[in-house]
């Protein structure tokens, strides 16, 4: 199963962070399968596994749950000729108005197929919908059950439920392929036992103590009255004061991922697809909108639309470098209205502090805009010294209301609520042939103690984006965890 849930956490299918559930509870994962959808072999895959591990029931159709469960269900059914019925989740106003689609005969048996199971609450309610057209329902099967009692309370009601996959195993395999920290595992472990009386009585019976006073090393420390991750972007993102600081850490977190994508590309169809199809596995792309040779309005109000559906960060590559006056009107006017469509942009802070209140004047004292000075950079023999390095970060800390952060090669400040974003980033170091010189995930991230790893050329150049952003998405992130870990 290792494959499997590699797979499940490569496409953005398993999220760590604080997340909502629908029975209410915040939960420090969230595993979100509707992007399997667009997976159709994975698909596939895990409609093979559910069915297999529904060989003990007796069944003679499927039923998926509404919605996720659906395709898995009709995948079940097409493959080895299973009958398939559809329960609506609201009758139709006209017609026969029925809620369960589908040939059935009373008193024969059907299969419910579920994505995840916590409290078991919508298996249930297939159940008894089912129940009450005369359809027996005494078996259903789920790709992943959180063990937050689900399986318990579907057994009282004469429902056996049976899973490929369980939530501990899950983050048990993930640490050990070094995808997530330790810490991750013990505070999913603690929040599945204290919504999990048989688990927390297996875990007691195993340690030889109660499982709930184990203390994990994420819940032992915290940082404004929340339990964080030690020395992470979690624990960060709770220190920012700064709204897209504070937001830039949380997606990181949740989404595992500290790439950044630097999409250098000239076609607006281009730009868009690349943001689209590797938006579930960047943190933030940043574009330089004036290299476009179509750029219209509409392309940043897409690519507003692409960020929110795969929640990450614009970064507009500016890189500001007049005074006050000049670049207020560059950053909100003009053709491009940068303020309008960028949760970040750049600047140079040679000019000096009056830069920054340009910018922050352009931005109308909006919160969810920010800047990035420029405080080192990765070409061959730039004029960046120490002195221009320091200055830049004091500059930084006295406007800390729109400044969050460096574009640097190393960590150049010890304010945890200062972001570094590093460029020039390759999986192998070397140099081009203009003096970029490039640095690889680990050396950024573990050794130079950035955050974020900027990748352009490595990618966009590559035959095969998506698998190459995968490789530097997953580089990137091994590289944080061990940072974290040691």
């Amino acid at each position: 199963m290792k494959e499997l849930i590699l797979k499940l956490f490569e496409i953005g299918a398993l999220k760590f962070g604080q997340f909502k559930l629908k029975s209410g509870m915040i939960s420090p994962v969230y595993v979100d399968l509707r992007v399997i959808i667009s997976y159709p072999k994975l698909l596939a895959e895990v409609s093979e596994l559910l069915w297999a591990a529904s060989s003990k029931a007796e069944y003679s159709t499927v039923c998926g749950v509404p919605y996720t469960a659906l395709p898995m269900a009709t995948c079940i059914s097409v493959s080895h000729s299973i009958p398939m019925l559809i329960r609506r989740k609201e009758a139709k106003d006209y017609g026969t108005k029925k809620m369960v689609e589908g040939y059935y005969e009373e008193n024969s048996k059907c299969l419910i197929v579920e994505d995840v199971v916590t409290t078991g609450s919508s298996v249930l309610e297939t159940a008894e919908l089912l129940r009450k057209h005369k359809i027996v329902t005494s078996d259903a099967v789920v790709l992943l059950d959180r063990q937050q009692g689900g399986k318990e309370k579907l057994a009282e009601k004469g429902i056996s439920l049976r899973s490929v996959l369980t939530l501990v195993e899950v983050v048990e395999n993930l640490c050990e392929m070094n995808k997530i920290e330790k810490t991750v595992v013990d505070e999913v472990k603690q929040f599945v036992a204290s919504n999990n009386k048989s688990l927390e009585k297996n875990e007691s019976e195993k340690s030889g103590f109660p499982f709930k006073q184990k203390e994990t090393a994420a819940s032992s420390r915290i940082y404004g009255g929340v339990r964080c991750d030690r020395g992470g972007y979690r624990k960060r993102a709770v220190l920012s004061k700064h709204l897209v600081t504070r937001k830039l850490f949380e997606i990181m977190e949740s989404k595992q991922t500290n790439l950044c994508l630097s999409a250098d590309v000239v076609s607006s169809a281009d730009l868009l697809d690349l943001a689209d199809t590797l938006g579930p596995l960047v943190c933030a792309v940043k574009t330089h909108i004036d290299i476009l040779d179509d750029f219209s309005p509409k392309v940043v109000d897409q690519l507003v639309e692409i960020a929110n559906k795969h929640n990450f960060l614009i970064f507009e590559d500016r890189k500001f470098a007049d005074i006050g006056n000049t670049v207020k009107s560059q950053y909100a006017g003009g053709a491009y209205k940068i303020s309008d469509w960028s949760d970040i942009t750049n600047a140079h802070s040679l000019p000096g502090s009056g830069i920054i209140e340009g910018l922050k004047a352009a931005s109308g004292g909006r919160k969810d805009r920010a800047c990035l000075l420029i405080a080192e950079m990765s070409t061959k023999n730039n004029l960046a010294n120490d002195v221009y390095k320091e200055a830049t970060v004091k500059m930084a800390e006295e406007h800390g209301d729109f400044v969050i952060g460096f574009i640097c090669t190393s960590k150049v400040s010890k304010n945890p609520q200062h972001v570094h974003f590093t460029p020039g980033v390759k999986l192998k170091p070397g140099k081009d042939a203009m003096g970029q010189q490039y640095l690889t995930p680990d050396e950024v991230i573990k050794n130079r103690g950035c955050d974020v790893i900027i990748v352009g050329r490595g990618i966009t150049d590559s035959a095969n984006r998506l698998q190459e952003a995968t490789a530097f998405r997953n580089a990137g992130w091994a590289a944080y965890v061990q940072r974290v870990s040691s």
